[in-house]
């Protein structure tokens, strides 16, 4: 399941900051693998647990990988969220009320 994914890939705080470096624009592999203290490796592992939960893309340009974020993906899972949580249905609801209660006195 999509919603699965994306919240195993954002339950890791190098994943979190790597979405927050690529907020900036599309960065190389390398680039980002800098800002972090652990192996390619690692990093790779990262990248391909984002690209799986289909929070980033990648591109091959020449010799290198180049990573963009992908916010569709995060807006269709936490809208999806929410719906389950039923966020906005009631909250709507009391809004008129209150709409209705200021109007009125």
């Amino acid at each position: 399941m999509r919603m699965d994914s994306v919240f195993d890939a954002l339950a890791h705080p190098t994943r979190r900051r790597i979405l927050e470096l690529l907020k900036g624009g599309a960065m190389t592999a390398g680039a980002l693998a800098d800002a972090f203290a652990v192996s390619k490796p690692t990093m790779s592992n990262h990248f391909a647990k984002l690209k799986a939960a289909g929070l980033i893309q990648a591109e091959s340009r020449g010799t290198s990988i180049v990573y963009t974020l992908d916010l569709s993906v995060m807006e269709e899972v936490v809208m999806g969220f929410m719906g389950r949580l039923r966020v906005g249905a009631a909250d709507d609801d009391k809004g008129d009320e209150t709409c209705a209660t200021e109007t009125s006195s």
